[in-house]
């Protein structure tokens, strides 16, 4: 009883909480505190205390953290599923209407214009990074570490990911 009653403390402020963590936090409170019982109120402002102290998703580490201390593993397992259960439902129900309608030349004409967009965002983005890197390591190491990836993801076909530990090695050696 107690995984079915975490499920729904955390999957009803899943499908509530519109506007991301923080506009659950009292959706979360009402059922963790309020309707349950398993903290008092001083003990859910410990947890949001943590929560937002930690890098993440607050909804999320508390289901894991308030999940874990009333059912342990199997009970943090059940309260961050049903955290992101609304969310991978919608998400699963967008791709199929998408998939099903993916031929057709209102879809095909949204995607080519969406495209631009994203690029420039990306671009936008590169450049703010590009930008903190130069203040943060020096131009020289900014100019490396830009060609050396280049060269490493293009050329060499490396996997991006092993791009990213080489660059975080290379920080680490010369930070």
């Amino acid at each position: 009883m107690i995984y079915w009653q975490l499920f729904i403390a955390f999957f009803i402020p899943g499908i509530l909480g519109y506007g991301g963590g923080p506009s659950s936090i009292p959706l979360i409170e009402h059922e963790v505190v309020g309707k349950y019982g398993w903290m008092n109120t001083q003990e859910f402002s410990e947890v949001v205390a943590i929560g937002n102290s930690l890098p993440g998703p607050i909804a999320t580490k508390m289901a894991g953290y308030i999940g874990y201390e009333e059912a342990g593993i199997l009970g943090s397992i059940v309260a961050l599923f049903a955290t992101v259960a609304p969310s991978l439902i919608m998400m699963i129900g967008m791709m199929a209407v998408l998939m099903k309608y993916k031929d057709a030349p209102e879809v095909k004409n949204l995607t080519r214009l969406i495209r631009p967009v994203i690029a420039i965002l990306l671009a936008f983005m590169t450049i703010q990074f590009a930008q903190e890197s130069v203040a943060g390591i020096g131009l020289g190491s900014t100019i490396f570490l830009m060609v050396a990836s280049l060269l490493l993801l293009e050329k060499f076909k490396v996997h991006p990911a092993f791009v990213i530990v080489l660059a975080l090695i290379f920080g680490a050696i010369t930070g």
